[in-house]
Formats: structure tokens, C-alpha cells, sequence
């Protein structure tokens, strides 16, 4: 698994991918956060939080991590490699998990320097260090298990076909249904049961839970969960790849 992880990691910053999503997300979210004018910019909210920043990371993940994840799989199937590497001394797991703990520590990569936000806000505050810790690092914690669910979607899409542009646009799909599609389709229901109960079952209300600052065990449980549905399933489909070749 582990010499996945190292394969992973170093096919990222051999080439331009790995720079170009760091800097990619540090650029949009820089922009939409300290140079755009909107409901997303921190100077013009009057409020020393950095709530703007938590409610946009999701955008632009349910776009950036599929666009990490999508050649994975897709581009091991293209080239022919990955009948090779299920001929290896390696279990599926292993092979899953190492594809998956490249492309999130990846993402996580690119979460660390977004600190500095906190720090600008740390020093923005009225008065300076005016800051709520706890719902931050909340939202971190939920920021981080919202990467790894997105991630284990994308890496199970990328195990679907050999094309990249289809496995971005199937993981994108599943990413947005689990967590905007949900919650539109509760909108519809005419009963409050029903509503909260198909809510719970999306990905946005977990979240949203977690970015209180209050690290339910219902919210871990889930995204611990559907992070772990994915790579199963993911597995489920490189064993059924392997018996057929």
C-alpha cells in the first residue's frame, strides 16, 4: 500500500498537477475570500470569521478533487498497467487505499496553507485574537472529511472506465447529488419527517453540523461510512476486473 501511496504522491509533483491544485485552490479561494466583491468576502462581511471560506471550500472541491481522482484508475486501464499491478502481491484493499490516501493527502496538502486565513483573521479581529477556535477547527475537521468522502467518490469513479473526462463528469454527478441534490430533492417532501430523514441521508447537513464547532459521533460515523461505502464498492469492482481478465 504503501509503495501506491509513494507512486501516488510522486506522480503528482513529478509533473504540473500536483503545484497546479495547491495553487489553484489557494488562488480561487484568495479571490473569492479578499479581491471579489460578495457575500463570500471576508472585509465586507464586518465579521472576523472565516465561515466565508468553509461555505465555499465545498464548490470548488466537488470540481478540484474529481479532477485529482479522475485518472487514478481511468489512466492505469488506458495504458494497460492495471491488469499488472492486480497481478501484484497486493490486495484490493491496498491498492484502494493507496490510490485514495495519495489523492487526499494531496488535498490536504492544500488545505495547509489556507492556516494563514486564520492567522489574517486572528489579526483582523476587534479585538485582535477575537476568534472562535472551536468552531474553526471544526470546520477543518469537517472540511477534512468532506475531502476524504469527495475523494473516495472520485477514486471509485475513476475504477469505472479508462476514459478521464467520464470520470470526472460521474464523480462531479455523485458529489453534488450527495451533497446539494439531497437536500433539493427533501425540499420537495410535504412532511417534516420524511424531509429531515432524506436531509440526514446527504452529505451538506453533516457538514454543516460539524462547522458549528460541535464534532458529533452521528456526523463522524457518516462520513467514516460513506468514505468507507465507496472504496468497498471500489474494490468490489478491480476483484470483478481481475477474475474477468
Amino acid at each position: 500500500m504503501f509503495a501506491i501511496l509513494k507512486k501516488e504522491i510522486s506522480s503528482f509533483f513529478s509533473s504540473a498537477i500536483g503545484y497546479l491544485v495547491i495553487g489553484l485552490f489557494l488562488v480561487v479561494t484568495g479571490l473569492f475570500l479578499w479581491v471579489f466583491q460578495g457575500p463570500f468576502n471576508i472585509t465586507e462581511t464586518g465579521f472576523a470569521d472565516l465561515a466565508p471560506f468553509f461555505q465555499i471550500a465545498p464548490w470548488i472541491f466537488i470540481f478540484l478533487i474529481p479532477a485529482i481522482t479522475m485518472r487514478s484508475f481511468s489512466e492505469e486501464q488506458k495504458v494497460g498497467t492495471l491488469e499488472l499491478l492486480l497481478t501484484k502481491p497486493i490486495s484490493k484493499l491496498q491498492l484502494t487505499l493507496g490510490k485514495f490516501l495519495g489523492a487526499f493527502a494531496l488535498i490536504i496538502l492544500a488545505l495547509i496553507p489556507t492556516l494563514i486565513y486564520v492567522v489574517a483573521i486572528y489579526q483582523l479581529g476587534n479585538p485582535v485574537g477575537n476568534l472562535d477556535v472551536g468552531v474553526t477547527i471544526g470546520s477543518y475537521i469537517g472540511l477534512m472529511l468532506l475531502a476524504a468522502t469527495f475523494t473516495a467518490i472520485g477514486i471509485f469513479a475513476s475504477s469505472l472506465t479508462d476514459n478521464q473526462i467520464i470520470a470526472f463528469i460521474i464523480a462531479v454527478f455523485l458529489s453534488f447529488f450527495l451533497y446539494f441534490g439531497l437536500e433539493g430533492i427533501a425540499a420537495f417532501s410535504t412532511t417534516s419527517s420524511v424531509r429531515d430523514f432524506i436531509n440526514s441521508m446527504g452529505i451538506q447537513s453533516h457538514y454543516t453540523s460539524i462547522s458549528r464547532g460541535v464534532v458529533d459521533t452521528r456526523d463522524l460515523i457518516y462520513f467514516i461510512s460513506v468514505t468507507a461505502f465507496f472504496i468497498i464498492i471500489t474494490m468490489m469492482k478491480l476483484h470483478k476486473r481481475s477474475t474477468l481478465s
